[in-house]
């Protein structure tokens, strides 16, 4: 589990509800040019809708195998990160800037990165991206915590 960063081969998956719409499409956009293929698990406009119906799916994908990291967006990030968390081999982290991004990676190894879209602006929620699925879980004294979880 150590020192490692997500794999390329394996999509990236992504989801949001209403609120954070806007920002999985150029999310989306930015992660398709860097090379990630990405599996969009909704939702597809800014209607209503319910943020479990977009969270189970993406994290069902990290927690299967068949993503090697997740990205989920809503108002408060709040919800899709609980409904994440439900999942087991999940480790969804909250995130509102880099530092936060770059510390649930390194020390939690965190595998399903959550922004709120009403707290945080288009670039910042980038450089948490970005930040998010370079950095590497440093290991060491940290995998034991996270085994624990």
């Amino acid at each position: 589990m150590s020192n490692t960063t997500f794999d390329k081969n394996l999509p990236l998956a992504i989801g949001c509800d209403h609120a954070g719409y806007e920002y999985k499409e150029q999310l989306k956009t930015l992660l398709t040019a860097a090379g990630w293929q990405v599996s969009d698990k909704g939702t597809n406009n800014t209607e209503s809708t319910d943020y479990p119906d977009h969270a189970h799916p993406v994290a069902a994908m990290v927690e299967e195998g068949k993503a090697s990291v997740g990205i989920l967006i809503c108002g408060s990030g709040n919800g899709v990160c609980m409904t994440a968390n439900k999942h087991q081999g999940v480790r969804a982290a909250l995130c509102w800037n880099v530092e936060l991004a770059s510390l649930a990676r390194q020390h939690n190894n965190a595998n399903v990165l959550c922004i709120p879209a009403r707290f945080v602006d288009l670039a910042t929620a980038e450089a948490m991206m970005n930040t998010f699925i370079s950095t590497a879980f440093e290991g060491g004294r940290h995998e034991k915590r996270v085994n624990k979880i």
